[in-house]
């Protein structure tokens, strides 16, 4: 596996790649609080399938620029790093694959940039509209997404979070995902990303964008690209009912549920999430 540098304009993506200069390209997007290293057991299988595979440090994150402004991170710019590495790849079509805020990401790329994309492929998350209604409406929903809220408070995440070496990063990872699942290499990892400069208030920039400026399609809701969700039934944060409802949203798509499976997906169930990427390409070629 490489490591590059991908630019969209001054921006710069900290970007893994791996595979044959020859595959049908994926993208794979990780979340918050993560870096690449969410697809470190997906990159070598998808590798030794013939993919081509670009993992970047979404911006913000790791060795990726950090803007300094808050609307540097709307999803109607993040999406433009998409199409950034899409470009760079040289291909008109790709697959992609997004977890947790990547798959919000995933999501409004497929809503706005159908053209490009192959297939998509959603962990955990809902669609756009399904996780604003919920809520909106749900009182417990909003209880669930209170850290969301507790982001916009000025400066002072980025003063807590660091707090007894991540210790509110690596409490949550431990206690929301399946035992054994994050290894002492996977925090190790996290925490290298998480001590450079500049990284928690761009993590947390994420959040605040999102609240002060909801995007809204040009295209509508519908997902017309073929499009699989992948679910691990134990998420604490969202439920089971939001995957259901976002299926709603898809013309050509499945939903795929793992009832001893968490909100971490792809580190509880790393091979199965592999088999079905896979299959999913096999199915939709570029």
């Amino acid at each position: 596996m490489d490591t590059t540098h991908i630019y969209n304009g001054p921006i710069g993506l900290e970007t893994r790649h791996a595979g044959p200069a020859d595959g049908e390209v994926v993208i794979l997007l990780h979340g918050f609080p993560e870096c690449w290293s969410t697809w470190r057991h997906q990159i070598p299988v998808l590798a030794e399938a013939g993919y081509r595979v670009f993992v970047p440090n979404m911006r913000g994150y790791g060795h990726s620029s950090k803007p300094a402004d808050v609307s540097d991170y709307h999803v109607d710019e993040l999406i433009k790093d998409v199409d950034a590495i899409r470009r760079y790849a040289g291909v008109e079509k790709i697959h992609l694959v997004g977890h947790d805020w990547g798959a919000m990401v995933a999501w409004w790329y497929a809503l706005n940039k159908p053209e490009q994309l192959a297939s998509l492929s959603i962990l955990n998350v809902p669609h756009p509209k399904v996780f604003l209604g919920t809520v909106r409406k749900n009182p417990v929903q909003m209880l669930k997404s209170w850290y969301v809220f507790y982001f916009q408070i000025p400066r002072l995440p980025e003063l807590t979070l660091p707090v007894n070496n991540f210790f509110f990063f690596r409490d949550i990872l431990k206690r929301t995902s399946n035992k054994g699942s994050y290894s002492d290499e996977d925090f190790s990892e996290l925490q290298k990303h998480w001590r450079i400069p500049g990284a928690m208030r761009a993590m947390v920039n994420y959040y605040r964008s999102a609240l002060r400026s909801q995007p809204k399609s040009p295209r509508g809701d519908r997902i017309k690209t073929p499009t699989q969700i992948l679910w691990g039934e134990h998420d604490l944060a969202l439920t089971l009912e939001m995957a259901r409802d976002s299926e709603k949203f898809l013309d050509n798509g499945s939903l795929t549920t793992y009832p001893d499976a968490t909100h971490w997906l792809a580190h509880d169930k790393p091979a199965e999430v592999s088999a079905r990427l896979i299959g999913h390409f096999e199915a939709n070629p570029a």
